[in-house]
């Protein structure tokens, strides 16, 4: 390796390190104070204003990066799983196991982000992106059920909304931030299931 590759690689290490530690100082303030101030966010991770700028470009654009990262620690890739289930209530199942690992990386900053979109237009526009693409899933989903309601689309996606599962959760006694959460799983299954006609008990 000559000594420019060996330093861009390490100025390209250098970046990414800042980039995560921006993010996780944004995670954590937002899961704080239920908000998203960039000078605390910059404070918080020991970098100056414009580095936030620089490597995000807006309060948007950091947003998309803290979701990204929830959406990788919550194995939102294994999500392609369930289209390729040759049955169509095991790629639901699947689904909604998906769903519900993904939710229940950190609850607190997740909720906390879904009531800030309800305040904040720019907030609102990184989470109903994200929305949308779950919607279009449930729609493919929903499509290759046999003698489904004509709504099941839109049940599917209600159901697997992080309120149900965050619902579900405290119901069952579970108020914390962890992966608590995934215990709704088995009965948004139940949910699902029996609101678009399927078999009961994964049978």
């Amino acid at each position: 390796m000559s000594p420019r590759s060996y330093r861009m690689g390490q100025r390209q290490a250098e970046v990414d390190e800042t980039r995560a530690r921006i993010v996780a100082a944004a995670r954590a303030h937002l899961a704080e104070t239920g908000g998203v101030s960039l000078d605390a966010v910059a404070r918080r991770a020991d970098v100056a204003r414009a580095t936030v700028y620089y490597q995000f470009g807006s309060k948007a654009g950091l947003l998309e990066a803290v979701c990204d990262a929830l959406a990788e620690q919550g194995g939102m890739a294994r999500l392609a799983e369930a289209f390729t289930q040759a049955d169509p209530w095991a790629a639901l199942d699947r689904f909604v196991e998906v769903m519900g690992g993904f939710w229940a990386v950190d609850r607190v900053c997740t909720r906390r982000l879904r009531a800030l979109a309800a305040l904040d237009e720019e907030v609102g526009r990184v989470i109903a992106d994200r929305d949308a693409r779950r919607r279009e899933g449930a729609a493919v989903l929903a499509g290759r059920l046999p003698d489904a309601p004509a709504d099941a689309a839109r049940l599917l996606f209600v159901l697997t909304a992080f309120e149900t599962y965050d619902a579900l959760a405290a119901e069952a006694g579970t108020v914390g931030g962890g992966a608590d959460l995934a215990v709704a799983t088995p009965a948004v299954t139940r949910l699902v299931r029996a609101a678009l006609g399927g078999p009961a008990d994964g049978s």
